[in-house]
């Protein structure tokens, strides 16, 4: 048992030099890069309050645990032991069980499926047994993750097709852009580590830390405006950015124009 936790225990080790600056600590820039999840989450969590409080407060989980996303990754990626990355990675999984379950389409659940508690309860079963299926095979984890996002990007791009808000074309274009802009660090890192070797560049998965929780807040706020459009449509929902608007430029986030006393009543 204490082998798991022990420092390198895990399969994986990410391309940047171990120990090369601390002795305590085995990738030093993938580790502190892991701190940007503390700056971003709490900032998202006060941007999405309005949103959050008139459609569901469950909403704040998600940058709640992207928090413990963040404390996990600096803990893996110090100690790059095998409860770390099983920590890291089951971590990211709930974030993504949280997301599916609060903002996933009612227009597009499987037949048998008739409301969102129902949805949520099927998530929670699959997100279980994909935690303990996750044992089976580590090394493979990574992957299956990364597969959730191709599935979010198919979604993202039928809900969008009769989009017309500018707006939000804008924030999904950026979204996609940043998305690929990360996954394609993560990938580099992975496999072209004797390439960045030679040139003494291994940050690339650090530049991945930055770019996921950015690509992860345009997406997350694009889908939960999409979903304030269905869900809470007399709220009036538009999008803003923060610190500076007029610029588009910084977090996005949802204003709500519009109060229950717009809503109309049959």
């Amino acid at each position: 048992m204490a082998g798991v936790f022990s420092y390198e225990s895990s399969e994986i080790d990410w391309c940047e030099d171990n120990y090369k600056h601390s002795e305590n600590v085995v990738e030093f820039f993938n580790t502190m890069s892991s701190f940007i999840f503390f700056i971003i989450s709490p900032i998202m969590l006060y941007l999405l309050h309005p949103y959050a409080k008139e459609r569901n407060l469950a909403i704040h989980l998600v940058w709640v645990m992207m928090l413990f996303v963040g404390i996990f990754s600096a803990y893996f990626h110090m100690t790059l032991s095998f409860v770390g990355q099983m920590l890291d990675e089951l971590s990211i999984l709930w974030v993504l069980a949280v997301g599916y379950a609060i903002w996933f389409p009612r227009r597009l659940f499987p037949s048998f499926i008739k409301d969102r508690s129902t949805f949520s309860r099927l998530i929670l079963v699959v997100t279980v047994a994909t935690s303990v299926s996750s044992f089976v095979k580590p090394t493979v984890n990574a992957y299956a993750l990364n597969c959730f996002g191709l599935h979010m990007l198919y979604i993202l791009a039928i809900e969008m097709r009769c989009c017309t808000d500018q707006k939000a074309l804008r924030l999904a274009k950026w979204s996609v852009a940043l998305w690929i802009l990360a996954i394609s660090c993560w990938i580099s890192d992975r496999f072209g580590c004797g390439f960045w070797q030679r040139i003494n560049f291994c940050y690339l998965h650090s530049i991945w830390h930055i770019l996921i929780v950015i690509a992860v807040a345009y997406g997350s706020t694009l889908i939960a405006y999409l979903d304030a459009n269905y869900e809470i449509p007399y709220s009036l929902p538009g999008l803003q950015y923060w610190p500076c608007d007029k610029l588009a430029l910084g977090l996005p986030h949802i204003v709500l124009k519009g109060t229950t006393k717009t809503l109309k009543r049959c």
